[in-house]
């Protein structure tokens, strides 16, 4: 699954340019914070991570693809939020690690609240990494733009946001909350499901994969 959807992700874009291929290719900051977001997760030693495929997500989606075709970690891919967030949870009762599920903003989100009560009441660290709208669209009537922040309520160990990628945050503080949640939901006396929402504004999308590449190289050597 993993090699299909990154030539299915990488297919959509535009060749690498001139531009690209020196390496000074522009980077937007929603492709900077996503790929921060994935480097930290890595080096807080997740080594598995579930994405559903969607537009709201499509930066966390692309920065998983390009740490899995690196080898930095496995990608697993499901269309429907419900399955995906229950893989996540078995491979993180069975790993003992952070596991990540990746959805679009919305209703999508709301489909993991299954796994998410069980993750937290077993106390197993499965992180719902939600992509968002920009906060200033929410109750606007603008589609997919429900009050997700928090949706799981007492059944998550922490509620944590993101919003680095609209207000251009320092990469530290990007990493600092990554680390947050992370160690949250490994907390030895309370660990369990938490929510990591991270709000996306256009372009979701950068000009070809080359920049992703870039992205994910800078972030590494951060």
């Amino acid at each position: 699954m993993t090699a299909t959807f990154d030539r299915h992700v990488v297919s959509s874009m535009p060749a690498p340019g001139p531009t690209a291929r020196t390496g000074s290719a522009r980077q937007t900051a929603q492709t900077t914070v996503a790929a921060t977001v994935v480097d930290e997760l890595v080096r807080c030693g997740v080594t598995d991570a579930v994405v559903c495929p969607g537009s709201r997500s499509a930066p966390l989606a692309l920065a998983l693809a390009e740490a899995a075709r690196t080898g930095r970690l496995r990608l697993h891919v499901r269309t429907d939020e419900r399955s995906a967030a229950f893989l996540a949870l078995g491979v993180a009762r069975r790993s003992r690690r952070v596991v990540p599920v990746v959805m679009t903003s919305g209703t999508a989100v709301a489909n993991c609240l299954p796994a998410m009560v069980e993750a937290t009441a077993s106390g197993v660290p499965l992180l719902v990494l939600s992509a968002n709208r920009p906060l200033d669209v929410l109750g606007t009537g603008a589609n997919q733009t429900i009050d997700q922040a928090g949706i799981f309520g007492a059944h998550a160990v922490a509620s944590l946001s993101l919003d680095a990628a609209v207000t251009g945050g320092s990469a530290p503080a990007v990493r600092s909350r990554v680390d947050a949640a992370v160690e949250a939901a490994l907390d030895p006396s309370r660990g369990g499901g938490v929510q990591l929402d991270i709000p996306f504004a256009p372009p979701l999308v950068p000009a070809d994969s080359a920049t992703v590449s870039l992205a994910a190289r800078r972030a590494a050597h951060r």
